[in-house]
């Protein structure tokens, strides 16, 4: 099927779906129910975190907003982030398929759903659940794209803030500060238009992360201030403090030592720099490599890249594979997902029709399969055509085997003997 076809039958398929479905029966939209909340950025300590925690773990009316929030808050550390990225990059720029029951790739439907900004936003939402255990998508037709006004409706998907959700009762709380909310899951939109993901009673791989997180931070805090304190040797400037004159003299010299490193003193007075404090920050750059190698072993399984020092190409190697693994784990779940939440919902608001099951093509691993080409091409003729599509080549033909000069034969056949 051409691709002008597939674009064609894609587009009449949003146009049908848009017109025949209300988007959630014309409500408003959970998402455009949240009240917007300013976060506060005081300094967060372990007391926040457990907090935190006895507020999620309640029986009655349980509320994770201060564990979302200690979350967004531990986000911002740089390595934290990058080993995140590291792990689920990974899965998002994985190409899909579509297939049906019989194992038949659906080209119309993979192609139409390969380049949709909502797919990757569903795929992410499902990845959240490692790092935050739980994920509530919002469906939606939406008219601006990028603040740009569309000619047609396109399918939008919007992560819910999870610090409006309690996931334990399935209550959504337009404002998390307050106890008005309502069920979720009773919803007629709940399995169509809301999409849930992961569960309710794990809080996430970001729970685990919080203390070293924090640990760390209190660490680099510590390393600056003795940064400050003895980095520079203290200067000393000894004079007449008696003599109003001589003091002031003295003090505006010292001021402007950074600027103009020399300066005449009375007979009487002495300049010298104080012996610094032996302290290095040892102790401190040890504790925030620990937390740094603990963030990298939850996240990936291994310390990957970061240690340069006991670093070697076999140890980078086994740390690959063993993010492979988890990556696989990733696409296995998106996978689950996909077929149990996320296809039946499309097929219900008309995106989508017709039996379809979503998966990942098996990876190969291409340099053991070229040594194990190269050594079949010794005996055995090879399909070029999968030989092209496999290594990405552009082989032709096979070459003519060369024929040797005939020999002059005018001297008889014993000439050289």
């Amino acid at each position: 099927m051409s691709s002008r076809k597939v674009r064609s039958l894609a587009r009449n398929r949003i146009e049908l779906a848009s017109k025949t479905t209300t988007a959630k029966g014309g409500s408003p939209g959970l998402v455009n129910q949240i009240v917007p909340v300013a976060m506060s950025r005081v300094r967060q300590d372990v007391l926040t975190w457990k907090t935190a925690l006895t507020m999620a773990g309640k029986t009655e009316k349980p509320k994770r907003f201060l564990l979302m929030n200690l979350y967004d808050e531990i986000n911002i550390d740089g390595l934290l982030r990058s080993q995140v990225g590291n792990r689920f990059l990974k899965s998002l720029a994985c190409n899909f398929q579509i297939t049906d029951k019989a194992g038949k790739l659906n080209e119309e439907v993979t192609n139409f759903l390969q380049d949709k900004i909502w797919v990757n936003e569903i795929n992410k939402a499902i990845l959240g659940t490692v790092t935050h255990g739980h994920s509530v998508v919002e469906l939606d037709w939406i008219k601006k794209l990028n603040n740009v006004e569309t000619t047609k409706p396109q399918l939008g998907a919007k992560l819910l803030k999870r610090q409006n959700i309690d996931p334990k009762e399935g209550i959504f709380y337009p404002d998390y500060r307050d106890d008005k909310g309502f069920a979720y899951r009773e919803m007629r939109e709940f399995g169509t238009w809301i999409l849930e993901f992961g569960d309710p009673e794990d809080l996430g791989l970001m729970n685990c992360a919080v203390p070293h997180v924090l640990f760390k931070r209190f660490a680099q805090s510590c390393w600056s201030e003795l940064c400050e304190i003895a980095g520079i040797p203290p200067r000393v400037m000894k004079t007449d403090t008696q003599n109003i004159a001589m003091l002031r003299r003295a003090e505006r010299m010292m001021k402007e030592f950074g600027a103009a490193a020399w300066f005449i003193i009375d007979e009487n007075e002495a300049f010298e720099f104080a012996e610094a404090t032996k302290a290095d920050g040892v102790v401190y750059e040890s504790l925030m490599k620990f937390c740094n190698n603990e963030l990298s072993m939850l996240f990936n399984g291994a310390v990957m890249g970061q240690d340069t020092k006991n670093g070697s190409r076999s140890k980078e190697a086994s740390m690959q594979e063993t993010l492979q693994t988890l990556v696989n784990s990733d696409l296995s779940l998106i996978e689950q997902y996909w077929n149990a939440v996320v296809i039946p919902a499309l097929i219900n608001i008309g995106i989508i029709s017709g039996d379809c099951v979503f998966s990942y093509p098996e990876t190969k691993d291409i340099a053991q399969l070229w040594s194990m080409t190269k050594e079949a091409m010794q005996k055995y003729e090879m399909d070029i055509e999968w030989m092209n599509s496999t290594f990405g080549l552009k082989i032709l033909r096979p070459l003519q085997a060369a024929t040797a000069p005939a020999t002059n034969l005018s001297f008889g056949e014993g000439f050289f003997v």
